[in-house]
């Protein structure tokens, strides 16, 4: 049996050669399997919306039987290029692929030739049962999620195993909406957006204000617990800040700036860590000080742009219980404990059953980071140490 992975990808290409069929001269560009199912942009030669799902399905169903396997060819970059003169996607990812000095592959199908490194089934008609995927949605998206490129239309299918996998998922999806967080906010009068005010910009009542008050403060009986100190800091800051810290070259497309009457370069903070640090270097700390831990609760901001926006799930303004700790090297691995043990008992406390993977640097890429590799080296090294109590049975096997 195939790997689900390589059905989702594999129905990615019937859906580019049932699209080109509908609609002659349309350009396809990617299309990875994702969870839950996969999806195919293309420059279309004409329009498609979600009418027009049914049809390309339906042209799908009809092709799929034809579809016995695949043929890899691995070809020259002027043979690509030859091929793919009438799609412009296809034809800067060849040259992109030629200068990578990356092996350049077609997987062809019945009716079909198309740019790929493959992971696909090896018999479609066997593997793919007809009744086990449906398109879903027609949605746009930028070339490469660039905003400067041109918007593409994007396919969004569902693909499962089984009818029943789908049919699951399908209830599923059905029964979360009715709990939408925005349906319920709006009926149990917690928070409204307003288009005055702008999208991702959550305005909370007085009823979702106790709402958020009343969580904050069972955060803060947490966090007081483990000795942390409320710090406050300000919405914005100067340039200098972020260019010391790194931020600003990184992050520069996603701050809101602000310029003053004078000229000054200022910036909504899109995070806190910069802000934290100033305070703990406000003076010279004893050994014996240590640790110190500023925690608060808090707004940032990032310049998200409109289609990725949606309910409180992705906002402009975030709000974030953020906590810093400075501590000695022989400190890290019981302050992680103390973060731990502050994150299970809160979402335990709302039936959250947590699991932890660690994700740990590259070494090979130590310009991305802080620090020296030595004190990466330590302080992961104190996390993969034997663990205590319940942590060992449930965390342990995770790390990685």
């Amino acid at each position: 049996m195939a790997e689900i992975d390589q059905i989702r990808h594999t129905l990615s290409h019937l859906t580019v050669a049932a699209v080109r069929e509908l609609w002659p001269g349309s350009q396809n560009a990617i299309g990875p399997a994702i969870d839950n199912g996969f999806y195919q942009d293309f420059e279309i030669a004409g329009t498609i919306t979600d009418a027009d799902l049914p049809k390309i399905e339906a042209k799908m169903r009809e092709f799929l039987p034809k579809w016995t396997g695949f043929e890899k060819k691995e070809v020259s970059k002027e043979e690509a290029l030859k091929e793919f003169a009438w799609n412009k996607y296809k034809c800067e990812l060849i040259e992109e692929f030629a200068d990578q000095d990356k092996k350049i592959t077609f997987h062809n199908a019945p009716g079909l030739v198309d740019l790929c490194k493959g992971g696909h089934t090896e018999n479609p008609a066997k593997e793919i049962a007809p009744d086990s995927f449906k398109l879903d949605r027609v949605a746009g998206a930028y070339w490469r999620g660039d905003e400067k490129n041109i918007m593409l239309t994007r396919i969004y299918g569902l693909a499962f195993g089984t009818k029943a996998e789908l049919d699951a998922y399908l209830t599923q999806r059905e029964e979360a909406a009715k709990r939408d967080h925005r349906k319920l906010g709006k009926e149990m009068d917690l928070f409204i957006t307003s288009e005055l005010v702008g999208q991702g910009l959550p305005l909370w009542t007085p009823r979702g204000t106790i709402f958020r008050n009343t969580l904050d403060a069972y955060v803060w009986e947490l966090r007081s617990k483990h000795g942390y100190q409320q710090v406050t800091i300000p919405h914005i800051t100067k340039k200098d800040l972020y260019e010391k810290s790194g931020h600003w070259a990184k992050f520069a497309n996603e701050l809101f700036r602000i310029e003053t009457r004078e000229g000054k370069e200022y910036a909504l903070k899109p995070m806190n860590c910069p802000h934290h640090t100033q305070i703990f270097a406000r003076k010279p700390h004893s050994y014996r000080e240590m640790p110190q831990r500023y925690a608060e609760t808090t707004m940032v901001y990032r310049d998200e742009q409109s289609g990725e926006l949606g309910g409180l799930t992705r906002v402009i303004s975030i709000t974030q219980d953020d906590s810093h700790v400075f501590c000695r090297v022989d400190q890290v691995r019981d302050e992680f404990f103390i973060v731990w043990d502050i994150i299970e008992k809160f979402y335990g406390t709302f039936g959250f059953k947590l699991r932890v993977r660690l994700s740990f640097h590259d070494p090979n890429e130590m310009q991305k980071y802080l620090g020296t590799p030595e004190i990466w080296k330590n302080a992961e090294e104190a996390l993969r140490r034997p663990t205590r109590h319940e942590f060992a049975r449930t965390v342990r096997p995770h790390l990685r």
